[in-house]
């Protein structure tokens, strides 16, 4: 313990600059879309006197302009346009040369320079047809399909944003002496005492020690419900403190704390790359090689056939139309709205190249305990000699003062149920066998089958059937003679039944694997509608029987509460892990669902489904633009009178990168299934 505190402000100060981080790459693309909008402006503007002065323009408008050194004015103007307008992709076409990889930027610069450079020449060599407009307009598209395109990219991190903006800042800590101070969240320690103020947002993960209190904590589990809080109660960082002062005890440093870990995860899960993403990368890459060869190709026919001036024009449209713009974004747009969608949906992704197998799976593996149930015990039936109601009421009056989870659940039955509690008086608790006392005058006791022995109980014949039955059972006596027994079960989840359907209707088959007994197994499989289910497992049989359903050819994914469950999650094919409500340092799954159910398993799937096919329509809208535009710049059709202009040329394939990007948006509403 002592060890952990010493080192403890340099994981804090590396938080801090890994924050920092953050922000500067995203202030990177602030900058960047502020940066591509005011430059896309002035260019705009000084485009239109280049656009006024220009001989094609007059004569399509049928208008005439004559101004002395009209050329040397347009010259002069271009080159503002060339220089101020292209710098961005001037230079990030240095970057991509001196990385050997040549792509978008790469391609723009060499359409902007060839047409700048070409058009220069023509004011001093006669004959040429300069096209110092086609160059303007040419930037103007590409700053603004640019700008589209970084503000895109920006939506995509905002989930990032939302979640970095509930860090708390600053905290009241609780001096030694009982006063207070405010400091900021990095100084805070464990085993810091703080208050929180209704309002205020919890600053740390702690314990609270005094006060009650509702906190919102729908950013961890998605559930919109207030959690009331009391003495005892965890509460966490970034959750907010609704109606009531909570003192509280720091239990997890800044850097331990839920909220970053989610933030460390998503940023990871955003960096981390896919096979579709390298996919289209390689395709850029190629894109680039197969442009500048047609480019080659296209100059040496055209300067053949017609003029070197014609040639250039059309060996520039070639490169403008051949920038692979759209394909750039055809991916990682989607990745990062669908890792945003996921976290709204209490869906952490650790692992993007298994969220994509997950929409291949074929079978999907359950751990019984706290996945498919709540993982604790309810009554599932009172066997009564008495009214019932009266029975309950003596039993569970006298559970009430026993902290037992069994008890618990008891009295919990009883209050549903509307049944008031007495006074229990003389009350004595058998460590893990049950209790007694006297209840509205009569001796009560109440425990597990030892207590039969204990208190030399005899069990009467009609409820002889029970004794040997497998479920949790609680014995009722009173004044010495049994009168009842309660029934206690792992009550299944509400929502898990649906869940399987679900599963099952998607075509994926479903397996229970439990350490539980089989009739208990039996029972819950007969429930929920599972297809197969194996009882009585030990953690490695669980492997076993992945590793045999993998064998059989299918793809696997096994969801369990991560503790137990680690080395199946593993072994699987894709590990989720459920419920992992608090603690997300969960190093055997590859998905982490916030929420302790089942649905979230067929929100992920089909989340994972509808991501693959925004991949796939923005690769072939990118690729399959290029592929048939290509040829007709390089006028394939020009023997029917089908050419296209550089100018349109730049405005189609400015077309095609914002339909990439708001195809990828749409993935939005699938997201909200």
């Amino acid at each position: 313990m002592q060890h952990h505190h010493h080192d403890h402000h340099e994981p804090t100060a590396s938080g801090e600059a890994e924050h920092a981080h953050h922000e500067h790459s995203t202030m990177g693309h602030m900058h960047h879309m502020a940066d591509m909008k005011r430059r896309f402006i002035v260019s705009v503007i000084v485009t239109i006197p280049i656009l006024l002065l220009s001989p094609t323009i007059q004569q399509w408008f049928g208008f005439s302009l004559a101004i002395p050194y009209r050329e040397a004015v347009t010259f002069v103007l271009a080159t503002f346009i060339y220089l101020y307008g292209g710098k961005p992709f001037l230079t990030m076409t240095v970057d991509e040369i001196r990385s050997k990889k040549p792509g978008m930027m790469t391609l723009i610069s060499m359409a902007i320079s060839v047409a700048y450079f070409y058009s220069a020449t023509t004011l001093f060599i006669p004959g040429g047809k300069a096209f110092f407009w086609e160059l303007a307009t040419l930037i103007d598209i590409m700053l603004i399909g640019h700008y589209i395109e970084a503000k895109s990219v920006l939506g995509a991190a905002d989930a990032l944003e939302e979640l970095v903006k509930m860090m708390p800042k600053t905290a009241t800590r609780v001096k030694p002496d009982g006063s207070l101070e405010e400091v900021g969240v990095d100084r805070l320690e464990r085993g810091d005492t703080i208050l929180v103020r209704p309002g205020e947002t919890i600053p740390a993960d702690g314990r609270v020690i005094e006060g009650e209190s509702m906190t919102d904590e729908a950013f961890l589990t998605g559930e919109s419900k207030p959690v009331y809080k009391r003495p005892g109660s965890e509460v966490f960082m970034g959750s907010g403190n609704i109606d009531g002062a909570l003192r509280v005890t720091i239990t997890k440093s800044g850097e331990e704390s839920y909220l970053s870990q989610v933030i460390a995860l998503v940023k990871e899960a955003q960096q981390s790359r896919s096979k579709t993403q390298d996919l289209a990368n390689r395709a850029a890459a190629w894109l680039f090689y197969a442009a500048t060869a047609t480019g080659a190709v296209t100059f040496a026919v055209w300067a053949a056939v017609a003029s070197p001036m014609d040639a250039v024009l059309r060996s520039v449209t070639v490169l403008i139309i051949a920038c692979p713009h759209a394909l750039g974004l055809a991916v990682p747009l989607v990745v990062a709205i669908s890792t945003s969608i996921a976290a709204k949906n209490g869906i952490l992704i650790r692992n993007r190249q298994a969220f994509e197998t997950l929409r291949q799976i074929d079978a999907i593996c359950f751990d019984k305990t706290g996945t498919i149930t709540e993982g604790r015990l309810a009554v599932s039936d009172l066997i009564a000699l008495e009214e019932p109601k009266s029975v309950l009421q003596l039993a569970a009056s006298i559970e009430i003062n026993s902290e037992h989870i069994i008890a618990k659940a008891i009295v919990e039955h009883a209050r549903k149920k509307g049944v008031e509690l007495l006074k229990a008086t003389e009350f004595t608790a058998f460590a893990g066998i049950g209790a007694k006392g006297v209840v509205d005058g009569r001796s009560v006791t109440v425990g597990g089958p030892q207590i039969l022995l204990k208190e030399a109980l005899v069990v009467p014949k009609e409820l002889k059937p029970y004794e040997s039955s497998e479920s949790t059972k609680v014995w009722i006596a009173v004044d010495g003679r049994i009168v009842g027994l309660i029934e206690l079960k792992d009550r299944i989840r509400p929502t898990s039944v649906e869940a399987i359907q679900r599963l099952k209707a998607l075509g994926i088959e479903t397996w229970m694997l439990t350490g539980d007994n089989e009739a208990v197994a039996k029972d819950v499989a007969k429930k929920t509608g599972v297809d197969r289910f194996e009882a009585n497992l030990l953690p490695d049989e669980k492997l076993r029987i992945i590793k045999k359903i993998r064998a059989g050819g299918k793809r696997v994914a096994m969801v369990g509460d991560g503790v137990n469950d680690a080395p199946a999650l593993l072994t699987a094919d894709i590990g989720i892990a459920i419920g992992a409500g608090t603690d997300i340092a969960i190093e055997s799954a590859d998905i982490i669902l916030t929420r302790s159910d089942l649905e979230g398993v067929v929100h992920a799937i089909r989340l994972s489904r509808a991501t693959y096919r925004k991949m796939v329509q923005n690769l072939w809208w990118a690729s399959g633009y290029n592929i048939v535009a290509i040829p007709l710049a390089a006028g394939v059709m020009a023997p029917w009178g089908l050419l296209i202009d550089p100018a349109v040329g730049a405005v189609l394939m400015s077309v095609s990168t914002v339909v990439v990007a708001l195809n990828a948006q749409l993935l939005k509403r699938a997201g909200s299934l």
